[in-house]
């Protein structure tokens, strides 16, 4: 398979919840009409932001079919899903049918209860995954804090050169930069490397960065965009200004509770993705008018994303 490094920014984005708690599949066609407005590239659905671990596989299944729905025949919109991490035969039936569904890719995270032993056995879990879907590009998801697997990536990408022909790369959600600049350059630039962390995506575009994958990019892909401009026509000081206002927006997740802060920042640009499941903690009523008077002080309504006209 020929693999394609893909570009730009690709939103992780919510799965959007009702009021009681189930999956709002009505509000998909919209959100990825908001997502195209700003310029994103693609969606990387069910993974840490959308709570795929917290939905049944009919679940992931529904949103999965509602995203291929929402943008079939758009060939320069890219969705991939995390298909799980802890059953492997639920990954491959939830791959088979995304497959089905006209999706681009697939990607795959470490078990994180019973987790693998070594990298070897790692890639084995992928390879299970993969071969499921020979034509089908997939992804690894590194995200050790999350699963509690922090094996070297280039140690994985020399595991799986050769043995697994649909691995396209991975979607690298870590610091670690001399593991992911080794990626990068592992043979010959073979593999697509998406960086993870959008609070350090300046460091990333320095040592070779493309594409990227992030939960802000759903609420202020111009600002990233411009971040992106400014280092590509050298103006390092400015690029480093926009990298700050990305570090004092993602400040406010750790001050008001975590990840379901981010459904918050949806709220402020229109897209209201209702809350996150137990056992993620959203604000109260009260948090929320704190919240937006800090939101303010960042003068959010320059650099955040919009609702299309």
């Amino acid at each position: 398979m020929k693999i394609q490094h893909l570009r730009g920014l690709i939103a992780a984005p919510f799965t959007p919840m009702k009021k009681d708690g189930s999956v709002n599949l009505d509000l998909i066609s919209e959100y990825y009409r908001f997502l195209k407005h700003n310029k994103v590239t693609g969606a990387f659905i069910c993974g840490s932001t959308g709570e795929g671990v917290s939905m049944t596989s009919e679940e992931k299944k529904s949103v999965i079919k509602a995203w291929g729905d929402a943008t079939k025949g758009d060939k320069d919109f890219q969705v991939m899903t995390l298909v799980g991490g802890t059953s492997i035969e639920d990954g491959k039936d939830i791959a088979r049918y995304a497959q089905q569904c006209g999706l681009y890719a697939v990607s795959f995270t470490a078990p994180f209860y019973f987790k693998p032993a070594n990298v070897e056995m790692l890639a084995a879990c992928c390879k299970e995954i993969a071969d499921a879907v020979p034509d089908m590009p997939f992804y690894y998801y590194h995200i050790p804090v999350l699963n509690g697997v922090g094996f070297p990536m280039i140690d994985l990408l020399k595991n799986v050169a050769g043995k697994i022909s649909n691995f396209a790369g991975i979607k690298y959600t870590h610091e670690d930069f001399m593991d992911f600049l080794s990626c990068l350059h592992f043979q010959n630039g073979k593999y697509d490397m998406l960086w993870g962390r959008d609070e350090n995506m300046l460091s990333a575009l320095a040592v070779g960065a493309k594409g990227a994958v992030g939960s802000t990019f759903n609420y202020a892909a111009p600002l990233y965009y411009h971040l992106i401009d400014a280092f590509n026509n050298n103006d390092l000081q400015k690029a480093q200004q926009l990298q700050q206002k990305s570090i004092d927006m993602i400040s406010l997740l750790g001050k008001y509770g975590g990840i379901a802060t981010g459904k918050a920042y949806m709220k402020l640009v229109g897209v209201d993705c209702g809350e996150f499941r137990l056992p993620v903690k959203n604000m109260s009523a009260e948090e929320f008018e704190l919240f937006k008077k800090d939101v303010d002080q960042l003068n959010f309504s320059s650099f955040c994303s919009t609702k299309p006209s």
